[in-house]
């Protein structure tokens, strides 16, 4: 009898305690499960189930800034361009978060660099469950409301943008020249800016993720200070990437002015390059180290030789030569002086298999996107589009 008592009190205790322990476990933790309505929002675990471009609402706390797949920053954000949310206001896996991207709209309210102290607050946020930096994540928000009651009313954009899956539904499927010609049609139509304006546009695209004050430099790889920009020496400047004699556009608005292959680069290193075709091989530049260059080519560093192609991937498909624009092509020669092309093709299909779409790229896409032209760079989203229409 007094051993069957004394299991008696202790599973009491034990029962109490569990009783008891529960709620403190799941004290800064939101997982309840619901159907994405607002009433009812998804928890950020039913969020990463369910990346399928579907419009959801899900609530979650705020956790850090990603910055890149596998990598959420808690202090010194250096923009207002993302947040990271999670189901525990304390959760450090990332595989467990999903990242929203901040519509311009929302950054001054929600965006971690104005405003630190929203970690660990809750929030409830409407918008597109799709990748974000390769990542489970949201896009194109469209309501944003901190869990303390008070909703945020920014006013909002007045043609928001289409879904990523939306945006490319006319080209799923194709292969070859009617990929590309689908690809065409829908980025063709785009917001262009003043070749004045460029300057303001990449202090912003190419702003340095580590020192809002600088952008980082194509070629060199300096973070330099953004406004630094000019035409001496060590300067920078705007590079037309697709050199803008290859085709006679100069820097009139379109294909001159186009934010997708205009960067920031030393102006005396892009006074080297000036209009070189790309290849490997040559003589490493004195300045710009790791880049190299003969007098027919270029070859850029290995961390943006996938840069360079997707640029001018990009620029063959946006240019065809309607609407009295040039029709540039990719070849797969050097020296093409004035004609409306540019290679070499083969070349740079090994260098966009070889450097990857990261995520400077990805965040520039975005940028140039959501503020700037209103178009993608479809071999961002979509690096295997580019093997579909050239291999």
């Amino acid at each position: 009898m007094g051993k069957n008592r004394t299991t008696r009190v202790l599973f009491s205790w034990v029962l109490i305690l569990f009783i008891f322990v529960q709620p403190l476990q799941s004290m800064g933790t939101h997982a309840a499960s619901g159907d994405g309505s607002s009433s009812s929002p998804y928890s950020v675990s039913q969020a990463i189930s369910n990346q399928n471009n579907s419009v959801k609402t899900v609530q979650g706390y705020v956790v850090g800034q990603p910055t890149a797949t596998t990598t959420v920053l808690t202090s010194n954000f250096p923009n207002d361009y993302a947040i990271a949310i999670a189901d525990s206001a304390t959760e450090t896996n990332t595989t467990k978060m999903i990242y929203v991207q901040l519509p311009t709209s929302f950054r001054s309210t929600f965006g971690l660099k104005i405003n630190p102290s929203l970690m660990g607050k809750s929030v409830k946020i409407t918008g597109t469950l799709t990748a974000y930096f390769s990542h489970a994540g949201m896009k194109n928000g469209t309501a944003f409301v901190l869990q303390d009651g008070n909703p945020t009313n920014p006013v909002p954009n007045p043609e928001p943008p289409p879904t990523t899956g939306d945006y490319y539904s006319a080209a799923y499927g194709k292969t070859g020249a009617a990929l590309k010609t689908a690809l065409h049609n829908i980025i063709d139509d785009h917001t262009e800016i003043s070749y004045s304006n460029v300057w303001v546009a990449l202090r912003e695209t190419d702003e340095d993720p580590n020192n809002p004050n600088n952008v980082i430099l194509l070629y060199t790889g300096r973070s330099q200070g953004k406004f630094t920009n000019g035409g001496n020496a060590n300067d920078w400047n705007r590079e037309h990437v697709w050199a803008k004699s290859h085709g006679n556009f100069g820097t009139s608005m379109g294909p001159g002015t186009d934010l997708h292959h205009l960067r920031p680069t030393d102006a005396s290193v892009n006074s080297s390059r000036s209009n070189l075709d790309f290849d490997n091989g040559g003589n490493e530049h004195s300045e710009a180290r790791g880049n190299y260059f003969d007098n027919d080519s270029w070859e850029p560093r290995n961390s943006v030789k996938g840069d360079v192609a997707r640029m001018l991937f990009y620029m063959a498909v946006r240019y065809e030569g309607d609407s009295g624009e040039p029709d540039l092509e990719l070849n797969n020669v050097v020296n093409n002086g004035s004609a409306p092309y540019h290679g070499k093709l083969s070349v740079l299909l090994q260098w966009h298999k070889a450097d990857p779409v990261d995520a400077f790229e990805r965040t520039r896409n975005e940028i140039i996107y959501t503020d700037y032209q209103h178009n993608r760079n479809p071999f961002i989203d979509h690096p295997e589009w580019v093997s579909a229409i050239w291999e």
